[in-house]
């Protein structure tokens, strides 16, 4: 059975058990370090409030919340969440929800969105919706703080093809860069369901000097840039990651 699905690509993909195979083995050490990293830069209060925006499973929200912190955890993926409900603790909540909404206004003293987890949208204008939101969602003088790909080096460095098999599935995979995006294409074969299908993941090919555009019109201040999860400086050619600090620092109308 070959598939095709209009709806937008994250929605389709997201939700699909053949994501969360092709992407089981994300580095839970990495994540960790990460975190620890993060927080002991930040040191947010004992009683902070931290959203984890698009949060996935929650392994980010769940090593947050072994600090001691209030986390909540927002996907609009359901199949996402009701994985991550199952580590749900006094200080740790999860919920299907759009990026581009206002949760809790005034809530939150850190918003954070880790591992390129933003412009997944057809419409450049969701961008600033998505930080509007996040706006929206801080007490004044909160923090928010993406963790994304360095489209430079992403560009220098794709690999155009590739094939892998997890438990008896092919991935094909192709990957390209435009001007704007950065497209991967996966087609999925399940003989044994009998079943094939193609997904695509187009990510906006966003940069430092956009971020800070679109920082600068949603009320924000950049404060801090880092390369990697060392929190290592961010250098625009060489660096894995892009990874943002920046701060509520004007209300919006």
């Amino acid at each position: 059975m070959q598939q095709q699905n209009n709806t937008a690509w994250f929605a389709t993909w997201f939700n699909s058990p053949y994501y969360h195979l092709l992407y089981q083995n994300r580095n839970e050490a990495e994540a960790r370090e990460f975190i620890a990293n993060l927080l002991h830069y930040l040191q947010p209060p004992a009683n902070a409030h931290i959203l984890d925006l698009a949060c996935g499973k929650g392994r980010h929200a769940r090593f947050i919340a072994e600090q001691g912190f209030t986390v909540t955890g927002l996907d609009l993926a359901p199949e996402s969440i009701a994985n991550a409900r199952q580590f749900e603790t006094p200080n740790l909540h999860f919920f299907v929800h759009d990026m581009r909404q206002v949760f809790k206004p005034a809530h939150f003293q850190y918003v954070f969105n880790f591992f390129t987890s933003f412009g997944y949208f057809e419409n450049p204008d969701d961008n600033l919706a998505t930080l509007n939101a996040i706006h929206q969602s801080l007490l004044p003088e909160g923090y928010v703080v993406i963790d994304f790909f360095n489209t430079q080096r992403v560009k220098n460095k794709l690999i155009a093809y590739e094939e892998k098999e997890i438990n008896g599935v092919w991935f094909f995979i192709t990957r390209r860069a435009t001007a704007n995006h950065i497209i991967k294409t996966i087609t999925v074969k399940d003989d044994a369901q009998h079943f094939s299908a193609t997904f695509e993941e187009r990510v906006q090919a966003l940069t430092l000097p956009r971020f800070e555009q679109l920082f600068a019109a949603t009320g924000f201040t950049l404060l801090q840039t880092w390369g990697n999860y060392q929190l290592q400086p961010y250098l625009t050619n060489d660096s894995d990651r892009l990874i943002m600090l920046a701060q509520k620092t004007a209300q919006l109308p």
